[in-house]
């Protein structure tokens, strides 16, 4: 460790938004170990940063135990558990070990927590929801979800971290805090990852028909990614006064067909739109109540949805080698 430097582990930090907390954590000063099985995730990712001397990037698989790099390590003072495949396709290609990976990752995290006096942050999902009956979703409820069906690896597997967390917690065995976090966009997602943004922006981009699973009326809240990261070290550094999650997202609503429709202005692609029959188990509607981030956090999404979308239609542009005329320049205030 370097002399005055705290360290942080990022668990998945090679993924979409761990490798913009890695970033963010690094200009605040800290040192970065970054944990990461490159299941979904991708090594270019890291590249902008993998040369820093307070950066170092370790290849494991939080299901098996922790390698000595950090199981050794008692100076660790922060952990951010973001290990799990987040999109439907890329949890459900294996759904034993997405569960593994959130029930087995977790309490091995929570157990360096503990031996190392470390803060822990997992890393939930508004998908511990499911297919909501209330809304907009407030924390306190307790969700909707089809715990045999097939997205139920990742909705139950979150839920049983959260509830691990939460023991290791009342028993004053570490120091945890929890974030629900709903659809994040932005930067470093992979073309491929099948999540809905990503899914729209490259088939537009490329002047594919854009997909649109049911009839586009289901509902979803989008938050840019560099308000997602503000928010976990928001929730990471707060001094809470109960043990209770936090949800993080976006709270302005969108339907899927209204998202298509902007990414096609966007884009000025000539895509027409086309329906495919809706996945099982698929949400409606989802819309978060931030209330009690905004109370204890003081936190809340500053980029509009018009913007990210600017900013992550200029990456796609250039990951894919798509042309981008016709996206307008990007002018926003300083984050």
């Amino acid at each position: 460790m370097r002399q005055g430097k705290q360290v942080a582990l990022v668990a998945g930090g090679a993924g979409f938004i761990g490798s913009h907390l890695c970033r963010a954590l690094l200009d605040r000063g800290y040192e970065v170990l970054c944990l990461d099985n490159l299941q979904t995730a991708r090594t270019i990712n890291l590249q902008p940063f993998e040369a820093e001397p307070d950066f170092r990037f370790i290849r494991a698989d939080v299901v098996d135990p922790l390698p000595d790099a950090i199981a050794r390590r008692r100076d660790i003072s922060r952990i951010y558990n973001l290990a799990c495949a987040a999109s439907p396709p890329q949890y459900q290609a294996d759904p034993e070990h997405t569960m593994l990976t959130s029930v087995v990752g977790t309490d091995h995290l929570l157990r360096l927590a503990e031996q190392t006096g470390a803060r822990f942050l997992l890393t939930s999902t508004s998908e511990v929801y499911g297919d909501p009956e209330a809304h907009p979703q407030r924390e306190d409820y307790r969700g909707w979800v089809n715990c045999t069906g097939p997205r139920a690896c990742y909705d139950e597997g979150k839920r049983a971290a959260e509830a691990m967390a939460f023991d290791f917690a009342r028993s004053g065995r570490a120091d945890v805090r929890v974030a629900r976090i709903f659809n994040t966009y932005g930067p470093n997602m992979h073309p491929d990852d099948g999540r809905v943004v990503s899914n729209l922006l490259c088939q537009a981009l490329s002047g594919e028909d854009i997909t649109i699973y049911g009839d586009g009326s289901q509902t979803r809240s989008f938050c840019y990614v560099s308000d997602m990261v503000d928010g976990l070290i928001a929730l990471m550094e707060a001094d809470l006064p109960e043990l209770a999650p936090v949800n993080l997202g976006n709270p302005e609503e969108y339907s899927i067909v209204e998202l298509a429709e902007r990414i096609i202005a966007e884009t000025g692609s000539p895509s027409r739109i086309v329906h495919r029959p809706l996945p099982v188990d698929d949400p409606r509607r989802r819309r978060p109540d931030i209330s009690r981030a905004r109370e204890l956090l003081g936190w809340s999404p500053r980029v509009t949805l018009e913007d990210g979308l600017q900013r992550t239609c200029r990456f796609f542009a250039a990951e894919i080698g798509a042309p981008c005329e016709q996206i307008a320049p990007v002018h926003i205030a300083a984050e």
